[in-house]
């Protein structure tokens, strides 16, 4: 399912308001365009709170939505439509292209080599074969790193410190998702320090993941973790309710998997970087070439700990766990 709509005037109210002197000083002669590749549902509370973030931060930059700059939001839930999207995103010729997601990323370069390109919520950048150093990016695009490869090893020491227990470990993953062998090599790597053993189940749709944790439930002492892909995210609600079904101790990669019910989350905010990424295309409408702007690493990390959760699967959460976490949802 795939939703497109031109914003002019604002995303969630509030936001375009304010013109200042400085700001109009600096517009330029004409309405610049941004197209932005979105890998949520366009109603999807996560999205909107990424695009109002990217949308302030503009604005605290100068840009004003139906002034001298417009945004047109592509918002893809479905993989199979990636591509299509990309070149129709293309076709548009923007001034500078935002997107999400290690394969939409992939997707645009494909279409492109010459519209300038700005990243989030992608793992492994050079190691994907997306730019030539995280240093001198090359070419047109650049970004923010959402995750590091390393993350893989925390994230089974975080599951095994609340759930001591836990002997077998599946992973949920994309196979379509170019980082996803680099996390399970890094869960790999630490499984046998721990006691476990990792089985990796992949989840390309709802089906697919539903089968792949009903079939590993039937297993003792079982746990999850579940990988940054926008698939997972899309069906995060899914994912939650069958760890509880089964009750499986599971972490996941960002915060709303735990607000949606989920034990235990560890990863970036990514709404944080949604603003940071803000001022790359700031940079890049003022005339800088993504080429030679370094990509950047992520500088803000939250736990988040669901105690009902842990209470419904019977687990005690360390103190020394619940004082490291950034939020604890009671």
């Amino acid at each position: 399912m795939v939703m497109r709509r031109r914003e002019f005037v604002t995303l969630l109210g509030g936001v375009t308001a304010g013109w200042s002197v400085a700001a109009k000083a600096q517009q330029p002669d004409r309405v610049r365009s941004i197209g932005v590749l979105m890998v949520f549902a366009e109603n999807d509370p996560e999205g909107r709170a990424r695009a109002k973030a990217f949308q302030q931060k503009l604005q605290d930059l100068g840009w004003t939505i139906g002034r001298n700059v417009r945004i047109d939001y592509h918002w893809v839930t479905d993989p199979d439509r990636i591509r299509d999207i990309a070149v129709e995103l293309v076709r548009m010729a923007p001034d500078v292209i935002l997107v999400y997601g290690n394969q939409p990323l992939a997707a645009l370069r494909r279409e492109t080599r010459s519209i300038p390109i700005v990243f989030v919520q992608v793992s492994n950048p050079d190691g994907a074969g997306l730019v030539a150093s995280l240093a001198h990016p090359g070419g047109n695009i650049t970004g923010f790193s959402q995750y590091v490869l390393a993350f893989g090893g925390k994230w089974l020491d975080t599951l095994k410190e609340v759930a001591p227990n836990t002997r077998t470990v599946g992973v949920i993953l994309n196979p379509e998702n170019p980082a996803a062998s680099g996390y399970l090599g890094a869960i790999e790597a630490v499984a046998p320090s721990l006691g476990v053993q990792v089985t990796p189940t992949p989840g390309r749709d709802a089906a697919d993941i539903e089968r792949a944790i009903e079939k590993f439930s039937h297993g003792p002492d079982g746990g999850l973790i579940v990988l940054p892909d926008f698939v997972a995210f899309f069906h995060r609600k899914l994912v939650v309710a069958l760890a509880a079904q089964y009750r499986l101790p599971a972490i996941y990669p960002a915060r709303f998997f735990v607000t949606d019910g989920g034990l235990l989350s560890y990863g970036v905010d990514q709404v944080d970087v949604s603003g940071r990424a803000a001022t790359y295309v700031d940079r890049i409408l003022k005339g800088e070439k993504p080429a030679d702007l370094p990509v950047q690493a992520p500088t803000k990390f939250e736990l988040v700990v669901n105690l009902k959760t842990a209470n419904a699967l019977g687990l005690k959460v360390p103190p020394t766990l619940l004082t490291r976490a950034d939020e604890v949802i009671e």
